[in-house]
């Protein structure tokens, strides 16, 4: 049943965000250059690999300075993947002003709706990291982040807050894990509309 809501209302979401889309592209073109999305490979449902796709928000880096993924299957090749692989900060000098914009706004997620229309991701889930943050996990707590398809926004966007950290993160992924149901599919979609219209951060 989510997976029908997913594809019905990402849809409607394409219809009513085509527009500004194409506007937001255009910007980020005249400001910015090419390429205007920005690619990721990010893990899935089931531990299956899949691109996610954003608005590109930051100055082009060198290849791979900033993939997240991993050349080898050993703890340590991970973890040395993780540590050259760098997430975002506040006020990170690698945002481009027009980024800073659509970051605020989260418009530099809405080409997220082609990975929900593919099947790679729910509207509503845990948000997906890359290979190469597995080390941040215990290997039970990643396998079980996987068990749904993730998300483009989650309880833990809504809900936790920047003192909670990380197990404040990994409460309330586990709550929708556990816990998921259409009742609560709805409450974080519209929790999230909501955080989006008060300017809030993810």
């Amino acid at each position: 049943m989510i997976r029908l809501l997913d594809i019905v209302l990402a849809l409607l979401m394409l219809v009513l965000a085509g527009l500004p889309m194409l506007i937001v592209a255009g910007v980020i073109y005249a400001y910015d250059g090419f390429p205007i999305i920005f690619r990721q490979t990010r893990v899935g449902w089931n531990g299956r690999p899949f691109t996610i796709f954003k608005f590109r928000s930051m100055h082009l880096a060198p290849p791979d300075s900033r993939s997240g993924t991993v050349a080898g299957t050993s703890r340590d090749e991970k973890a040395q993947a993780r540590a050259a692989f760098q997430t975002t900060e506040v006020n990170d000098p690698r945002i481009t002003p027009m980024g800073s914009v659509i970051r605020k706004t989260h418009l530099d997620e809405l080409p997220q709706i082609f990975n929900v229309l593919r099947g790679d991701m729910s509207l509503v889930g845990v948000r997906p990291d890359t290979p190469a943050q597995e080390v941040d996990y215990s290997e039970e707590y990643w396998r079980l982040r996987h068990s749904l398809r993730p998300g483009i926004t989650g309880l833990a966007q809504v809900m936790n807050t920047p003192e909670g950290g990380m197990d404040g993160r990994r409460h309330w992924e586990t709550v929708w894990i556990e816990r998921h149901s259409l009742r609560l599919y709805f409450s974080i979609l519209f929790r999230t509309v909501v955080k989006v219209l008060k300017s809030n951060s993810f």
